[in-house]
């Protein structure tokens, strides 16, 4: 059973689709942000982040290269799991505080910051492979 579960786990087709599965949230939103980039301009501005032409190039910018980066490299996977993992923190304290907000809005936040968390562990995960991957010469 080891044996098959390590030559699924080894398998480069494999590794592709579960980090293509990690940075779902990371490549929708590029999608959506980039097809509606006018209204993502808004939410910066809504978010007190100035300049929001500046913060809405730059998040972008964030969510492509660092998704590019886990799914299609190997070397500087861990730089672009730890870009998402960064700006995923930020967004918890910018879009998500919910220890700042009234019921049922406070309720619902909650649970989005416990899923960012478990991202974030994810992408952890995804940094350390990576970077043992490296060192092993993978």
């Amino acid at each position: 059973m080891q044996g098959l579960v390590n030559s699924i786990v080894e398998n480069r087709a494999f590794q592709i689709l579960s980090r293509i599965i990690l940075t779902t949230p990371f490549w929708g939103a590029l999608i959506e942000h980039g097809l509606g980039f006018n209204a993502w301009v808004g939410t910066m501005a809504h978010f007190n982040l100035n300049p929001p032409l500046v913060f809405a190039v730059f998040t972008l910018a964030t969510l492509l290269v660092g998704t590019i980066l886990v799914v299609f490299t190997n070397r500087w996977a861990w730089l672009g799991a730890g870009a998402l993992a960064v700006f995923t923190g930020l967004t918890i304290f910018i879009a998500h505080a919910f220890w700042t907000m009234k019921e049922p809005q406070a309720h619902t936040e909650f649970y989005t910051v416990l899923e960012h968390i478990a991202l974030i562990g994810g992408l952890m995960v995804m940094a350390s492979l990576a970077r043992a991957n490296e060192k092993a010469g993978g």
